[in-house]
């Protein structure tokens, strides 16, 4: 018996690899790893390493630098094998591994579980049982969660901001063993970031959303205005949260200075997506603003956080 999907065209474009040269699958299976989005699953993982204790184990951090970047990479193989009949559908993914036919979905699939199951064991090995098992859930609310319900229902976004907000739990994990407050405002962080960051892209591809098939907020909002509110409403409440590490005591007003200006930095396209100024501009504007935001914010709170240790 054969997974299903896995054996012939189904979905898809029926795959011969060996049409492909060596180095073009190579290239091919790295590409299905999305390693600019696994990036920064790795590097919000590794700040949640630092905030909890710059001081750790070597061997703990290389085990979670290792195995959160196999894992992130095993969802995203993941997520790319249940998609690829949408993904064959739209401009921007159909030349992707799978629907372009570079990579079979059956070896898409094994590589995608063996990347999983190894990274999260990794974890579990080098780190500590509870890194190991946030790892897991990561990556098993991103691709049985999230992936399905994008074809059900606009509530997809919001579920599948917390597998992306996961990581610096898992860094916090392999450092402590446990889960502080300040842990948790991390996670808080990471979740809301992801919400303008999502909503700024769903609007600019809202097309090839649909024609893939999903169920997004900006497919039935024709002016665009529930997004953007949604996008706004999601910024403030994240400037908000990103200066509760500075009001509950864990950071300097050094930070909290930082954090103002960075909110003030995010809120200033949101608030232009919202206000309707040529919409396609302004989300394009909000989701650059929301990239240069992360690194700007956690990297002074990381180095905020060793001047107070």
């Amino acid at each position: 018996m054969s997974l299903p999907g896995t054996g012939t065209k189904a979905n898809t474009a029926d795959s011969d690899e060996s049409t492909f040269s060596l180095r073009e699958r190579i290239h091919g299976y790295y590409e299905l790893t999305k390693p600019r989005l696994s990036f920064l699953s790795v590097v919000t993982a590794i700040i949640g390493y630092l905030a909890a204790d710059p001081m750790r184990d070597f061997g703990v951090l290389a085990s979670l630098l290792i195995g959160t970047s196999l894992a992130a990479g095993g969802a995203a193989v993941l997520n790319q094998w249940l998609e690829r009949a949408a993904d064959a559908q739209m401009v921007r993914t159909k030349d992707r591994p799978i629907p372009s036919g570079q990579i079979a979905p059956y070896n898409a699939l094994m590589f995608g579980l063996g990347l999983s199951v190894f990274g999260a064991y990794l974890l579990y090995a080098g780190a500590n049982p509870l890194a190991g098992l946030l790892t897991a859930a990561t990556v098993a609310s991103y691709v049985l969660l999230y992936t399905p319900l994008k074809k059900l229902t606009t509530w997809n976004t919001l579920v599948g901001a917390v597998p992306g907000a996961l990581p610096p739990l898992i860094g916090w994990a392999a450092a402590e063993g446990q889960i502080s407050t300040l842990g948790w405002l991390l996670f808080a962080i990471l979740f809301l970031w992801q919400m303008p960051h999502f909503f700024a892209i769903a609007w600019t591809y809202r097309k090839d959303y649909a024609k893939g098939g999903f169920v997004m907020l900006s497919n039935a909002d024709t002016c665009g205005r529930k997004v953007a509110l949604q996008a706004f409403a999601f910024a403030l409440a994240l400037a908000i949260s990103s200066l509760l590490p500075t009001l509950l005591g864990y950071a300097s007003w050094g930070y909290g200075a930082v954090a103002i200006i960075s909110a003030c930095y995010i809120l200033r396209p949101a608030w232009r997506f919202f206000k309707g100024e040529s919409r396609d501009v302004a989300a394009r504007r909000l989701f650059i603003a929301s990239i240069f935001y992360l690194p700007a914010l956690l990297i002074p709170l990381v180095l905020d956080l060793w001047l107070l240790t």
